[in-house]
């Protein structure tokens, strides 16, 4: 109630009693009979503009990359690359690859539980089913001039047999739903003129689009009051465009006009004024990148435009990740949730590399992104080359704050320091307030964690959502905030001040939150950070007000390079404190747990102050 409010409980209040008494289950039927809503000939003649009417239409520079088809061998074998890079042999629709769970296809959606110790991650059954696999497809068709459209039908027609309308656990999420049908929007345009696509083919798809909107549209009040995060940006996005580009389905008119709304709402909300993101990740912020791409290149393309705000965020958003961006590789901090979300994947590049999905925002806009390479990912969307009106780096500038998201960034030649010092009004993920991320040309020397998964056993899911794993403070073994179930966090942590300056000779960095309310009301967790111009040396005091006396106060820093990091500390006692080392964690992709090399300094007094130097 403190932390979310009188209207999220309310409706978590309402919904659960709905979904227990089974009056949920009653607003969305199972396997309601066929009809047809809408022709395969009048959506060929419905006047909506998509990226592109055919691939016939497409005028990109072929690229018949070995990885790619790679990737496609891989596919033809039953074997799918996860979201995490990671290949998997997938059985079916409903077989866990990753826990080797099978799923009861028959359940109402409303009684499936997605959060089960045996049944593992969910996420790992969705990926297939989400259908991104399909834009691999696409793209070796276009660019080695093949013909897999008969692939790609049967695996859609596959599904929807598989899957009767609101049961099993594809029908769980409505974002899940909503990316599936942007998915087989996007390769219905492509094979539009296909032998393939029949008038049987196309009934059958119709029915489950409409069906699957359906459910999105009177389910949508979940994702924008109980979660309120990309997943509402993508339902509401998935509406709208549903509406726009079948408009003759019943109530297409509806999802649009509402769906349109919603989304400024959204969009509004959720990007802050200086264009940082209400889920403090790195990842999920891309992931509004690429919907605010397809949102608005497809509002223009058929005459439409949203309300100014939601341009003015997308600007404000883009900016944001090029300041956090490392020149070198497009990868950013591993900051925040980062569970692989890549919705549309355009390009060979690495998941972890940004440029692609910025570059094509970035175009639309007329932005300079100041990278250099060429990325497909703007042709596919349809955005010509217009020249630039403006750019995201100002020029000479070392020195970013963004503290509406408490994000303070120092960009010099060769290196890239990160702090977040901010406060809660939306629900946190992680324990990460007062996180330090260093990065010396393309090499993360002092580095976040990350996610690895959202469902695993209790010490790991702690370490990797907990302070454990970031560069900061704790208190004995206790978080800075107070863990609850699943995704939540009690006793937000919050900033009370928070700056970055220059003097003639350094940058400094201070900052304070409020933390470890489970300790003590009054706790406060001061960071000052200073770094030498144009040297590999930082110093870092950290203080710790009203410190409980009986607690030990250890300082944390993880790195994949002990060799390059030197570290030495000592207490405000004048102790030179030894270090205490030892194997730590982290997940660069989701899913896939590695080593890492964690160092701690302990002290029985309030203050650290460390001299970091990296070789």
């Amino acid at each position: 109630m403190k932390n979310m409010g009188w209207r999220y409980v309310a409706f978590r209040t309402v919904h659960e009693l709905n979904r227990r008494t089974g009056r949920l289950k009653k607003r969305f039927p199972e396997d309601p009979p066929f009809q047809r809503y809408l022709s395969l000939d009048e959506w060929k003649q419905q006047p909506a503009l998509f990226f592109f009417q055919s691939r016939e239409a497409l005028k990109i520079k072929r690229n018949p990359s070995p990885e790619l088809k790679q990737r496609i061998e891989l596919l033809q074998k039953g074997l799918l690359p996860l979201f995490n890079g990671v290949i998997k042999p997938v059985e079916g629709w409903f077989k866990n690859p990753d826990s080797g769970y099978t799923y009861d296809a028959t359940l109402h959606w409303t009684m499936v539980n997605d959060f089960s110790a045996e049944a593992g991650d969910i996420k790992f059954v969705w990926e297939k089913a989400r259908f991104a696999y399909l834009y691999d497809i696409i793209r070796y068709d276009y660019h080695f001039e093949q013909d897999n459209a008969s692939w790609v039908f049967e695996d859609i027609l596959s599904w929807i047999r598989s899957n009767k309308v609101n049961t099993g656990p594809h029908y769980k999420c409505s974002q899940e739903i909503s990316l599936r049908v942007l998915n087989w929007t996007f390769a219905l345009y492509f094979y539009r003129n296909s032998p393939a696509l029949t008038t049987e083919v196309f009934d059958q798809i119709q029915y489950a689009i409409y069906w699957q909107l359906h459910h999105v549209y009177h389910n949508i009040n979940f994702s924008r009051i109980a979660v309120r995060n990309n997943h509402a940006i993508t339902e509401t996005l998935a509406l709208y465009l549903g509406g726009l580009l079948y408009p003759s389905l019943p109530g297409a008119a509806t999802w649009k006009e509402h769906g349109k709304r919603w989304f400024e709402e959204e969009v509004a909300y959720q990007i802050y004024d200086d264009g940082s993101f209400l889920q403090f990740s790195m990842n999920y912020h891309r992931v509004v990148i690429q919907l605010l791409t397809w949102a608005i290149q497809l509002a223009s393309l058929n005459g439409e435009t949203f309300a100014p705000v939601v341009k003015n965020k997308a600007e404000k958003s883009l900016r944001f990740l090029r300041v956090c961006m490392n020149d070198a590789t497009g990868w950013l901090p591993n900051y925040g949730a980062n569970d692989g979300a890549l919705f549309f994947k355009l390009n060979d590049n690495p998941y972890r590399d940004y440029r692609p999905q910025l570059h094509a925002l970035a175009k639309l806009l007329q932005l300079d992104p100041s990278f250099h390479g060429t990325y497909e990912d703007a042709d596919w969307y349809g955005i010509p080359d217009q020249g630039n009106i403006g750019e995201l780096l100002e020029k000479d500038k070392h020195m970013y704050s963004f503290p509406d998201g408490g994000y303070f960034v120092c960009r010099e030649n060769d290196t890239l320091t990160f702090l977040r010092c901010g406060s809660h009004k939306d629900r946190p993920s992680q324990a990460d307030n007062l996180h330090l991320d260093i990065w010396v040309k393309n090499e993360n020397i002092l580095m976040d964690a990350g996610s690895y998964k959202y469902n695993t056993d209790e010490n790991t899911l702690r370490y990797f959502m907990g302070t454990a794993s970031h560069n900061t403070v704790m208190l004995d073994d206790y978080d800075q905030m107070q863990k609850g179930p699943r995704f939540i966090w009690y006793n937000w942590s919050q900033c009370s001040r928070a700056r970055l300056y220059e003097t003639t000779d350094e940058y400094i960095w201070e900052g304070a939150i409020t933390a470890f309310q489970q300790l003590g009301a009054d706790i406060v967790h001061i960071r000052q950070v200073r770094k030498k111009k144009n040297e590999l040396n930082w110093i870092v005091k950290d203080h710790i007000q009203h410190k409980p006396s009986h607690t030990l106060m250890r300082q944390l820093w993880h790195t994949t390079q002990p060799g390059r990091l030197i570290l030495k500390a000592e207490d405000s006692s004048g102790a030179i404190l030894q270090p205490l080392c030892k194997p730590g964690m982290h997940a660069s992709l989701y899913g896939i747990k590695e080593e890492n090399s964690t160092t701690i300094f302990n002290s029985e007094v309030d203050t650290i102050i460390t001299e970091i130097t990296i070789n």
